[in-house]
């Protein structure tokens, strides 16, 4: 198992365990206890490759958040560091994590209806797979809700035609039924949905979102002007988007699931 470290206090939650593997949540505690706060469950992206980024991608929207009373998590989920690792493994960790915060909403101190995921890339790919491929899943006889009450993707791959293709050729025969962009339907929950227009994947979320809208999801496309890949992480054009991108996230959460 790899050693995952955060330039802030974290409280280690195992919410899964998969033969030797622990899938573990990292939780950003906000200073004042409660028992009804919302809840951020971050996915990191870069995670279909080998050596893959960390759940510590966001951990500075996270410390954040948690300052704003928020309880954050960043989620540690099966990823290309795993051995013989399938995207359909993500997509039931995504399941299973949000199953488990709900479960253990009291231990959390959260509301288990004011559940938001956020997921960046490969991230956003396994959050939107989670919600809408409902036969991708290894938890038999658990049927607690798994779809989060507001969702946040930034610039996510919704092509499995696509990344199939490029990363997993051997599962190609399988790569049609896991792209939501050949299955549009409405099934998401209140979503915002940000983007660099000089992102590769720009065209192709723009082209999802407005299938999605059209079968009759909400969705808030928020573009930035000539901004790659990546743009909002912590570090990059001087923290401009990542200040940027944390406002829009804020007041997202307040709007949309907070009194």
């Amino acid at each position: 198992m790899r050693d995952i470290t955060f330039d802030y206090p974290v409280t280690r939650l195992t919410y899964k365990v998969v033969g030797e593997r622990e899938i573990i949540l990292y939780v950003f505690e906000p200073d004042k206890h409660g028992t009804d706060r919302p809840v951020i469950l971050f996915f990191n992206g870069g995670s279909f490759k080998k050596g893959p980024l960390s759940p510590a991608q966001f951990q500075h929207q996270a410390q954040y958040c948690s300052s704003r009373g928020i309880v954050a998590i960043c989620v540690d989920y099966r990823n290309g560091y795993d051995e013989g690792f399938m995207p359909d493994q993500a997509i039931c960790d995504a399941k299973s994590a949000v199953r488990w915060v709900r479960q253990h909403s009291e231990q959390l101190g959260v509301d288990p209806n004011k559940v938001v995921v956020c997921g960046a890339s490969a991230g956003g790919y396994v959050a939107v797979s989670a919600i809408m491929f409902e036969y991708l899943d290894d938890e038999e006889g658990n049927r607690a809700d798994h779809v989060p009450n507001a969702l946040i993707v930034f610039a996510a791959g919704m092509d499995g035609t696509d990344i199939m293709r490029r990363l997993f050729p051997n599962i190609q025969d399988q790569a049609l039924a896991m792209s939501p962009l050949h299955h549009p339907r409405q099934c998401l929950p209140p979503t915002l949905w940000m983007c660099g227009t000089a992102d590769e994947l720009y065209e192709q979320n723009r082209t999802f979102v407005d299938l999605m809208v059209q079968a009759g999801n909400r969705i808030d496309f928020v573009t930035y002007e000539g901004m790659e890949h990546g743009f909002f992480n912590y570090g990059k054009h001087e923290n401009k988007y990542y200040l940027e991108t944390r406002i829009e996230i804020e007041n997202f959460v307040a709007a949309t699931i907070t009194p």
